[in-house]
Parts: structure tokens; sequence; C-alpha cells
């Protein structure tokens, strides 16, 4: 048999076991405290015992973290912007053809390149609204009357009467009434 001594868990703390717990405790209380710095980032800048001067070319001020810079964007090509009172975009009409701008009671045609032309959108026939452009003529789905893109003549009837012409000019990339 051996003669160790057998330790028995009786269920009761020690005083032993109170003051080595306090110590533990204290011991990492004084520890965090010393861990960090008021300079926000939670480092050290320790070069020894207070008062020693910091290496050569170091002061012993906390250094800023460097700054990130920042890219800058690559420039879009510059795009005009629309005018204010813009009808239609030049892009938006194309080459011998036209668009219906109901709501303004407007047809814009480009009958060539370059050329924009406006016409009023009510058929002199009996007052319908042309509903599109198409084959070189603005057209009229009432009673089938046709227009020419380029001058607002009729075309085919039973209209009596060119569409009136509407002044329109390009500012930019946009159709404007003029």
């Amino acid at each position: 048999m051996s003669a160790d001594p057998v330790e028995i868990d009786s269920g009761v703390t020690t005083r032993r076991q109170v003051l080595a717990g306090a110590g533990a405790v204290g011991a990492t209380a004084l520890l965090a405290a010393c861990g960090t710095e008021p300079d926000g980032f939670g480092g050290t800048e320790a070069y020894g015992p207070p008062g020693d001067d910091p290496p050569a070319g170091q002061t012993s001020e906390p250094t800023e973290p460097p700054e990130e810079e920042e890219e800058e964007p690559e420039e879009e090509p510059e795009q005009e912007e629309p005018a204010a009172d813009a009808l239609a975009s030049t892009g938006d009409i194309p080459v011998g053809g036209g668009v219906v701008l109901a709501d303004q009671e407007l047809v814009v045609t480009q009958p060539t390149a370059g050329q924009f032309v406006g016409f009023s959108a009510i058929c002199t026939h009996q007052g319908c609204t042309v509903t599109g452009v198409s084959d070189g003529t603005i057209n009229c789905t009432c009673h089938g009357s046709r227009f020419s893109i380029a001058d607002g003549s009729v075309q085919a009837g039973p209209a009596p009467q060119p569409l009136p012409a509407r002044n329109v000019s390009v500012d930019g990339d946009s159709i404007v009434l003029a």
C-alpha cells in the first residue's frame, strides 16, 4: 500500500482556495488594466519604463493608422442633360420615321438624318389623333388618311388638308417646342 495522502472533497471551501481565487482575480484585473492605452487603438506604446526616450526616429505619441487613399471613380462620358421642356430625345426619333406624342398633340419626324420636323397630331379629316408613323407617312387609322413625314402633305385621303406644322428645335440631344 502507498502512503500518499488522499484528499477528500468534503464540499467545504478552504481558506487556501479562497485566497488563491482572490489572487487570480486580482492578477487578471491588473493585467487587463495594463493592456490598454487611452489612445483608442487598444495597443500599448511601450518603449521602456516611463521617462525613457523612444528609439531614434520615433515619437512617444501614438500614431494614427495610415489613411487609405480613395480611388477616384472613372469619369463616364459626359451626356447632355435633357432640356427641362424636352419632348423627346433625338435618339428616340428614327431617320425616315417619327413618333406621335399624343399628350402634346404633336408628331415629331426625322425625314433625313439630323432634320427634325413637328406637326399637329390632329388629323384634318375629323379631328382624330394620328396613331403612328411608318413607311414615310404619318398615319390616322380612323379613316385611313396618311401624311408626308417631310412636310405634312396629304398622301392618302379622305383628309382635305395637310397637317399643320409645329415649330420644334434641337437643344443638345433634346427635341423641344421652338
